[in-house]
Order: C-alpha cells, then sequence, then structure tokens
C-alpha cells in the first residue's frame, strides 16, 4: 500500500469546517441537557478531540474502547469491550462519537449498551457514514460526510496500526 497513490476524499479544510458546523448544531441540541460525550477509542480519538472543541456546552468527556476489526478491513461481526465507559453515566445525556458507521454492529451495540447503564438518552455523531455496507438498522444522529463503499484511512482511521495520524481522509487509487 505505501507505493500507491493517495487519494484525498475529504482534507484537512474540509474536516475542520464540517466538524464547526456539526459542533454548533450540537452545542443547540445539548445547550440545556446534562451532555456526556462517549468517544470510542481508538478510531474516534482525532474526530472525537476537535468535535468537542467545537461544542460550545458544558461537557463530561469518557472513553470507551471496543475491538471488532482487529487488523482487517472488514468487521468481525462481533463486538468486544475493552474498555468499559469509566463513568456513572446514569441521567446524562449520553452522545457516543466514533470515526465511522460502517456495518454499524458496533455502533448499535454500543447505544444498546449505554442504554443499559441508565443515560437519560443516547445519540451518535460520527464523522464517515458508509451506509450502504449497514447490517444493523442504525443511522448516525449527526454525521460530517457520507462516502459510498470505498475502504478509507487517516484523521483517526487506521490500517493495521498506522495511519490515523495522517490530518485528511483517503484511499489508495487501484
Amino acid at each position: 500500500m505505501e507505493d500507491k497513490k493517495r487519494n484525498i476524499l475529504f482534507s484537512e479544510e474540509q474536516i475542520a469546517a464540517r466538524i464547526k458546523e456539526v459542533g454548533k448544531v450540537i452545542a443547540e441540541d445539548y445547550k440545556d441537557k446534562n451532555l456526556y460525550v462517549l468517544s470510542l477509542l481508538r478510531g474516534s480519538f482525532i474526530f472525537a478531540a476537535d468535535l468537542v472543541r467545537n461544542i460550545d456546552t458544558k461537557a463530561k468527556i469518557g472513553f470507551m474502547t471496543t475491538s471488532s476489526y482487529g487488523h482487517s478491513e472488514e468487521s468481525s461481526g462481533v463486538v468486544k469491550i475493552v474498555n468499559d465507559v469509566p463513568d456513572n453515566i446514569e441521567g446524562y445525556d449520553v452522545l457516543i462519537v466514533d470515526d465511522i458507521v460502517d456495518s454499524g454492529i458496533t455502533m448499535d451495540f454500543v447505544v444498546n449498551h449505554v442504554k443499559t447503564l441508565g443515560a437519560a438518552s443516547v445519540k451518535t455523531a460520527v464523522l464517515l457514514d458508509k451506509p450502504s455496507r449497514r447490517k444493523v438498522s442504525i443511522e448516525p444522529n449527526y454525521c460530517c460526510f457520507q462516502i459510498e463503499d470505498v475502504f478509507v484511512v487517516g484523521y483517526g482511521l487506521n490500517y493495521g496500526d498506522y495511519y490515523r495520524n495522517v490530518p485528511y481522509v483517503f484511499n489508495w487509487e487501484q
């Protein structure tokens, strides 16, 4: 993959502008609520950091780690909790933040798990939505970009253990 040309789908500037727009909408929606932002590690850490800086309202932030991909380009279909929600979220309005909704299996699992922990409400925010790959019925409440069925990397999304640090989203040209 290293020797293939990168096809940039969303530039650093496009991502920043869109996150700013989505952050304003979220801030308005949660202005009088008890917001808890739950970032799903590892993929969402860059997006979540940029997003919360654009949500101008009081928010508590936590992190949860799940695993279903390993080093593959496709989900195994089995979601495992590696590190659970670190706080008592009972009564909070939880916003689950992830890098991408693909099959929807992980997000559906986490939404249902968070509901069992007593959240007052649960919504989702993602950088990327890939609806053509959906295997469960779930749609993100907030989405920056919708994409076709292509494998993407960068801005938190990885290939193996690498490329999360790239400041834009790309795929490799065939």
